[in-house]
Formats: structure tokens, sequence, C-alpha cells
């Protein structure tokens, strides 16, 4: 009879569980931030810093030739950066699991609380941010002195057909 009774509160406890999700504590919610943080530091840097890098490359080369103009170039550059996007993703997320970013512990109910979800697009849209303005680093190799100048410089051309 005891291990009747036994039984039967376990189960009763179990369904308990299952109806009632346990809450998460403050430390989990930051865990789940900076869970999903990290990985879209990495991601927001290589996705600027190669936008910049390739969306310069070919406004030299593509668009002088071309003729496209500045945010074609960009757009462009954009391109090749999520195309390298895809590529690197595999490589950021092991990255991330090196520094001993693990799974947080929740249970499926957890996982499924507005507070887990609200975390978790914090954490990325956290990331990425921090990411995307550390990838913007090329900028300070980059030189408007060329721009500057010929803007400075009258269109001798222009002077010249006109006589």
């Amino acid at each position: 009879m005891e291990i009747r009774h036994a039984n039967m509160f376990g189960l009763v406890h179990l369904l308990l569980e299952t109806l009632e999700p346990s809450s998460l504590t403050a430390a989990q919610i930051r865990y789940v931030l900076f869970h999903n943080a990290v990985p879209f530091i990495g991601f927001g840097f290589l996705d600027n810093a190669i936008m910049i890098a390739a969306g310069t490359q070919i406004e030299l080369s593509i668009g002088v030739t071309l003729g496209i103009s500045t945010m074609a170039a960009a757009a462009l550059g954009n391109l090749v950066s999520d195309l390298a996007g895809l590529g690197l993703a595999g490589y950021v997320e092991a990255l991330a699991s090196r520094l001993g970013m693990q799974v947080p512990d929740l249970t499926p109910k957890q996982v499924d609380m507005w507070q887990t979800r609200l975390s978790s697009h914090m954490g990325k849209a956290i990331g990425i941010t921090i990411g995307c303005i550390l990838g913007m680093f090329p900028l300070l190799f980059l030189s408007d002195d060329e721009e500057k100048e010929a803007e400075a410089q009258p269109c001798s051309d222009a002077a010249s057909h006109s006589s």
C-alpha cells in the first residue's frame, strides 16, 4: 500500500511539473542573452568588414569600368558579404562553442516561455550591433584624400572645351 501511494504521489508531482512550467531565474535569462549574443558579434563583425572591403574593391574596379554608382557597389559588396556569411557561419558557431558557450540547460517549457524568446532576440540584436560596429574597422584604412582633391580641383576639361 505504501509503494502504491508513493507511485501516485510521484505521478501527481510529474503531472504538476508538466502543467506548470518552472519560472526562469535571472541568471538563466542572462545566460540565454549572452549565449545568443556571442555568435552574433562574430556574424556582425564579418558581415560589415567583408561588405566594406568588397564594396570598396568593387567600386574601385568594376564600378570605374562599368560606371556603376557607389550604392550599386555597396549592394554588390553586401551580396559578397552575405555569400561569405553562409560559408563562415559554421566556423563562427564552432568558435563560440570553443569559447565555452554551452546550450542553456532549460526544459522544453522554459524554452517556449516569452522571457526566453525575448532574451534570445535581445541577445542577437545586441550581438549583431556590437559586431557591426566592430566590423567597421576597414573604414580606418580607407582614405578620402583622392576624393577631396578631385572635388577641390576645378574641372580643367570643361574650361578648355568652353574657350
